[in-house]
């Protein structure tokens, strides 16, 4: 919400100071705002959508809602104990309305088996101690809980490396086929020998907003989860999904190719 008033600002040709000046406040509270640190009413958010010109009442109703919002997610019990990117993606799960990935090299975290998710964390961080592994296995579980539509391009790279032992990786294959079943997943596989293939680097999770405006694109970084939603950039990401999907199996085909791989195990 923060993000996207400064957007608001930015775009009207005000400054901080001036548009707190509007508000009755100082540039510290309006700081405070744009940056997630404070809350604001609806209210001022609405002073501050007339004053920015913005007459998207759908977009600002996105707004007053996530304003209004004072939900305690279950997140906020990792605070202090696990990176703030992992309680981002937390919060952005419970503002989502719709996800779509593409994975090419592990099976997506909310599909994760939790012998599979532990051997991801263990191989990605191996200096952590077994309390902090456990910690980020058991947010990890407590996102599956998530029951929203969900697309899923998955390549065949991520179901054949062992990412743990022939068993585990055994138990996530007949995993995806289950859940491939579930009315708010759809599954879809890419082989190997699909030809003309160009978009091998294109991992990639789109997470939809209550309105289009408050899409959000998340990449993996070195230091954690890199959060896009410049409208630009969503564009490129929304053709770059339906491209990759295009030239996908269909779900039922792609069920049978992970059932047989897992067979093969």
């Amino acid at each position: 919400m923060g993000v996207e008033l400064r957007r608001l600002r930015e775009a009207a040709g005000l400054t901080a100071i001036e548009a707190a000046a509007l508000l009755g406040a100082n540039r510290a509270q309006m700081s405070h705002i744009e940056s997630g640190l404070a809350g604001v009413s609806e209210e001022r958010l609405r002073r501050l959508a007339s004053h920015y010109a913005c007459m998207d009442e759908e977009f600002v109703a996105a707004l007053v809602a996530m304003a209004n919002d004072r939900t305690k997610g279950w997140w906020e019990e990792y605070r202090g104990l696990l990176p703030t990117s992992f309680l981002d993606l937390s919060e952005l799960d419970h503002h989502s309305s719709f996800r779509r990935e593409v994975a090419i090299l592990y099976v997506p975290g909310l599909l994760q088996t939790e012998d599979y998710a532990r051997a991801v964390f263990s191989a990605r961080l191996p200096e952590i101690t077994l309390d902090e592994l456990e910690l980020r296995v058991r947010h990890r579980l407590r996102r599956q809980q998530l029951a929203i539509p969900y697309d899923l391009v998955i390549h065949e790279s991520a179901l054949r490396i062992r990412v743990g032992d022939r068993s585990a990786c055994r138990a996530q294959l007949k995993r995806l086929v289950e859940v491939s079943e579930a009315d708010h997943i759809t599954l879809r596989v890419i082989p190997f020998d699909l030809d003309g293939f160009a978009t091998a680097s294109s991992t990639m999770t789109y997470v939809g907003g209550s309105v289009a405006k408050l899409d959000t694109v998340v990449r993996d970084a070195p230091h954690g989860s890199l959060f896009i939603d410049s409208e630009a950039q969503l564009d490129v990401y929304r053709t770059r999904f339906r491209s990759v999907e295009a030239v996908s199996l269909e779900p039922e085909r792609s069920r049978d190719f992970i059932h047989n791989l897992a067979k093969e195990l």
